[in-house]
């Protein structure tokens, strides 16, 4: 699978998770990590939690932008197809 690919399908399992839950933010154990090797160092990922107040070794999915964020070199970083 292409790195493009596995982006939107944790975007999409993100949507899912976020509509099933009906909650403002949600933290859930990374289903990922064992078939997605970019994402193995990520233990939680959290669906729309603020990056300000969220943990900086978890993959952070904003839904207002559909974007993932990874915090990398003190900043926090969109997960994209040419740096991950």
């Amino acid at each position: 699978m292409d790195k493009k690919a596995e982006i939107e399908k944790i975007v999409s399992w993100c949507e899912k998770k976020k509509k099933e839950s009906g909650r403002i933010y949600i933290i859930e154990r990374n289903p990922f990590a064992d078939s997605i090797s970019w994402t193995s160092r990520f233990v939680f990922i959290e669906i729309d939690k603020p990056k300000e107040s969220a943990n900086k070794s978890s993959l952070v999915y904003d839904s207002t932008t559909k974007q993932l964020w990874e915090f990398i070199n003190n900043s926090w970083r969109r997960v994209d197809v040419g740096f991950i």
